[in-house]
């Protein structure tokens, strides 16, 4: 149980790491492109800002890909499952708390499948919170229903 709860910690600390990382190249690549968001009206300036949300969007969903993958692999290097597809297919369930239960660990490596489960439970958190702090700057769903309605009026 001790090495099994050590791979544990080693691949949560990794994963952690790996997401820290994927944000900090999230953030570089919003800062790069914020005066493509940045003012501006109509259609041209939503759809900069909807492709901007998108590839961040697309950025997270590739970053929990790879860590689903890394715990994949893991399981495949332990023994726990023969096939990658399998352990793939295990640790997206696992990741995601959604567990379907058609397809199990054996006691052995039990608790690292577990400690999968809180450590996807929270990056997936973490990446809710950064996804809607950058809606939230770039303004995107917000209405301004006033200042449209006043604009229409004029004219």
């Amino acid at each position: 149980m001790f090495a099994n709860l050590s791979l544990a910690a080693l691949l949560t600390l990794l994963v952690i790491m790996l997401h820290l990382t994927g944000l900090l190249v999230l953030l570089h690549f919003l800062r790069r492109n914020a005066h493509h968001a940045n003012g501006g009206d109509g259609i041209r300036y939503s759809l900069r800002q909807g492709a901007i949300v998108l590839t961040v969007v697309f950025g997270v969903f590739l970053l929990h890909a790879a860590e689903i993958s890394l715990y994949g692999l893991t399981y495949v290097a332990v023994g726990a499952f023969k096939e990658f597809e399998t352990a793939l297919y295990f640790s997206a369930s696992a990741f995601s708390t959604l567990g379907f239960g058609d397809v199990v660990l054996g006691p052995d490596w039990r608790m690292l499948s577990a400690v999968e489960g809180v450590s996807g439970l929270i990056l997936i958190g973490w990446s809710s919170g950064f996804l809607l702090s950058v809606t939230s700057r770039l303004r995107l769903l917000e209405h301004e229903w006033e200042s449209y309605a006043e604009r229409n009026r004029k004219v």
